[in-house]
């Protein structure tokens, strides 16, 4: 087994924001090999959030970002469980950079299911429009159809986008973090994003 140096827990600790025991635990768990242990503790975030999800976030902060021309700014509330994590640091850290990822990407809704049957309808005409164009035969067209509409979803849903600090991580991975890392659930409950000119 390999002996896991000081120096090497406090990389591991930088990159993932994990407490010592779990970074510690971690890279014994992957023979110190730091890529693998930061996938085991984001695993491991991933236990501790489906296990928090049923509870109830009342407490939480309104953030905003306001993009450098004052131009393009967004309001988001985050929810979590107590008054004490909402004063936190890295949870408000975390506001800021959702704000920030909102202000970029400007997602349609948070999850799928925000997104409207008139949305997704219109969604579907453009893509088989699209799909009869290219002379596809008309038993795979729904599959492409479905296939499109998938990459709509992991586009312009907010929890499916790709974090556009860290693109190897979706922003439902960096909130799963943020719950391992603060021991309790939190929500992104709601947004608005506003543009000068935009109606």
């Amino acid at each position: 087994m390999a002996t896991i140096s000081a120096a090497t827990v406090k990389e591991l600790r930088e990159k993932t924001g994990a407490g010592i025991m779990d970074c510690k635990e971690a890279l014994s768990e992957c023979n110190g090999d730091i890529s693998k242990a930061v996938d085991f503790l984001r695993k491991k975030g991933l236990a501790t959030a489906a296990k928090r999800a049923g509870r109830a976030t009342t407490e939480g902060i309104v953030e905003s970002y306001v993009h450098m021309d004052s131009k393009l700014g967004v309001l988001v509330e985050i929810n979590c469980e107590t008054d004490f994590v909402a004063k936190n640091d890295d949870f408000k850290q975390f506001a800021k950079n959702i704000a920030m990822h909102i202000t970029a990407t400007n997602p349609v809704g948070i999850r799928q299911e925000d997104v409207s049957k008139e949305t997704i309808d219109k969604e579907k005409e453009i893509y088989r429009a699209q799909v009869l164009e290219m002379g596809k035969p008309e038993k795979i067209v729904d599959k492409i159809v479905e296939g499109k509409l998938k990459k709509y979803f992991k586009d312009n849903c907010l929890m499916n986008q790709a974090y556009v600090r860290d693109p190897n991580i979706t922003i439902e991975d960096l909130l799963n973090e943020m719950v391992a890392k603060v021991g309790e659930n939190i929500t992104i409950k709601r947004f608005a994003r506003f543009k000068i000119g935009e109606e």
